[in-house]
């Protein structure tokens, strides 16, 4: 029988038993599943021993572990035993997770956001332990000091820890049962009200404007840009030239939140942007004139340049993805425009799921006078309120 492969591992679909050798078996459930088992002999029993999801457990890792426990079974031992000392630290644990789970993620923000928490919140307190001796307590320890203050953030990192101690249980390095069940039971009540994003009010727009065209900066460019197309920022961000063809841009599925492609009609404003960064790189539409180490491409603005410029500026008080609720705030009080039309300039799905399957329309010529109305108000060349007909 001959070995197995990683390339045939990941192409196996038929349910079944598929040996590599000395009792290593891959098991394929008839839901698709695969998991890896290890036939041995223990005190003159045959027993069976599972040893991790393929998902989580490589063959290389499968291998060296039926190795492991085969020995200390020949020894005498408990096969068991084995998985429990091949620990990792709850560092190494997350590391793994994350880069068997990044490649399924299409948005490079969520990827980028999904790390950083835990680098910032868990990782600095008890990222060096070994995973097998963390238990609910070292969990609330992370947890407690933020439950209350970021409760978003609070409960999408126990969302996280919740993955990483699935897998190690999966791959054989938790026995225990998961320490981040019930957790919540141990902490206070938080206020569930969704956090909103701190926002200029639309009326002190224009007047942000003008101070933005005064600066001469890329991270000004970038603001601008955030605020006449009504993006967000990491879809702004990380713009390049070829996303844009005369005055739409197309802002690719695999950068937006909803997976879907956006177009997005530029106003006159805009594309006065782009007429002030068109020569700083042949691909970046906002680069950085910094380079990271190691870096071999240019690199697009860093993540915080516009939120520092704010800083800077005295708006310290707002964020960049806070001038997606001005303008929504300034389409409904101002420009009294029609809501799906408003939805879908910010690429948010409209109606249930059923409503949504029917909806081919993106509405890119009702957007685009919209989007024009909302440049010429940022301008200031608006004059008092806009009125938009309802059914435009």
């Amino acid at each position: 029988m001959g070995k197995l492969t990683h390339k045939g591992v990941k192409g196996m679909s038929q349910p079944g038993m598929y040996g590599d050798g000395e009792g290593l078996w891959l098991r394929v459930a008839d839901s698709g599943s695969k998991s890896w088992v290890l036939r041995v002999a223990v005190h003159g029993k045959r027993r069976e021993f599972g040893l991790g999801s393929v998902k989580w457990v490589t063959l290389a890792e499968a291998r060296e572990m039926a190795r492991d426990m085969r020995k200390e079974a020949r020894m005498g031992g408990v096969p068991e035993s084995v998985r429990t000392r091949q620990t990792l630290t709850l560092e190494e644990a997350t590391r793994k997770v994350y880069e068997a789970q990044r490649p399924t993620w299409k948005n490079a923000k969520h990827a980028e956001t999904w790390i950083r928490s835990l680098e910032i919140h868990v990782l600095p307190r008890i990222g060096s332990r070994a995973i097998e001796t963390i238990g609910s307590s070292e969990v609330l320890e992370v947890l407690g000091p933020i439950w209350t203050k970021k409760p978003e953030t609070a409960r999408r990192i126990l969302q996280r820890l919740t993955v990483i101690f699935d897998w190690a249980k999966t791959a054989g390095h938790y026995g225990a049962e998961n320490p981040a069940n019930g957790v919540t039971r141990a902490l206070p009540k938080v206020d569930r009200r969704p956090e909103h994003m701190a926002a200029l009010p639309w009326q002190e727009v224009p007047k942000l404007i003008g101070e933005l065209k005064e600066r001469e900066g890329t991270a000004a460019r970038l603001v601008e840009w955030v605020i006449y197309t009504a993006a967000r920022s990491a879809e702004a961000r990380l713009a390049t030239w070829d996303e844009i063809e005369g005055n739409v841009w197309t802002v690719p599925a695999d950068r937006m939140k909803r997976g879907k492609e956006h177009r997005v009609p530029l106003c006159k404003p805009a594309l006065g942007v782009l007429e002030r960064v068109k020569l700083l790189n042949p691909d970046l539409v906002f680069p950085s004139r910094q380079r990271r180490a190691g870096a071999t491409e240019d690199q697009p603005l860093s993540i915080n340049a516009g939120t520092s410029l704010l800083k800077r500026m005295g708006y310290g008080h707002i964020t960049l993805h806070g001038f997606r609720s001005s303008f929504r705030d300034w389409c409904n009080e101002a420009a009294r425009a029609n809501r799906e039309v408003a939805e879908a300039a910010l690429s948010h799905a409209i109606g249930n799921s059923v409503e949504q399957a029917y909806s081919r329309s993106d509405l890119f010529e009702r957007r685009r006078s919209l989007m024009d109305a909302w440049g010429r108000f940022c301008s200031g060349d608006s004059g008092e309120v806009v009125e938009l007909v309802r059914g435009a």
